[in-house]
């Protein structure tokens, strides 16, 4: 299967409508739709959990509407565009993969993540571990980014501590370890017991 294209073009058409002729979508903003957001993705998240295909292409849908949604609602406002959106996802992954773009040699993937890694942080030149970190992110998550973040430092990151926040912690840093994402991990082992 190869993708036209032409359904994005339509359904660009179908949100500028929407936006123009549906009193509810007309009223909304970026802050009255993040509520949406986050909720279809917490949905993705599901359907890629369960494994059904037909589950994940819907729910992509919907997260999808939340991206043009967003979009239009900046056209709108003279912000930027869709176009606009896509060309600096575009850039970004040009600049990211150097392996695939540029001439750099691609290696394994643990390789690949780092140069991906290092240029992130040249192109963010944080001023501290978590900035640009969302504080909203779910804890086990927001975890395994600050122990990573450390890492890339150079800080050595020992976990400790008796209480139940210092051993959750040290279980993130266990999970890294052994290249496990905690947060799926959770997710997988609550699933199991339904």
């Amino acid at each position: 299967m190869t993708a036209s294209g032409e359904p994005l073009l339509e359904f660009l058409a179908v949100m500028r409508r929407l936006r123009a002729e549906c009193a509810w979508k007309a009223g909304q903003t970026h802050r009255s739709l993040a509520r949406y957001l986050l909720e279809e993705t917490h949905e993705t998240l599901e359907a890629i959990d369960t494994g059904d295909a037909a589950h994940l292409r819907e729910e992509l849908g919907d997260l999808l509407l939340q991206v043009y949604f967003h979009a239009v609602i900046a056209e709108e406002g003279g912000e930027f565009t869709i176009d606009d959106v896509a060309a600096d996802i575009v850039a970004k992954m040009r600049r990211r993969n150097p392996h695939v773009f540029g001439s750099a040699p691609g290696g394994s993937p643990e390789e690949i993540n780092e140069v991906w890694e290092s240029i992130k942080a040249a192109e963010k030149q944080r001023g501290s571990v978590t900035e640009g970190l969302p504080p909203g992110l779910p804890a086990l998550l927001y975890a395994d980014k600050v122990l990573d973040r450390l890492e890339r430092a150079g800080s050595t990151v020992e976990p400790h501590g008796t209480d139940l926040g210092g051993r959750l912690l040290a279980l993130v840093a266990e999970a890294r370890e052994q290249g496990v994402d905690p947060e799926q991990a959770l997710r997988e082992a609550v699933r199991a017991l339904l």
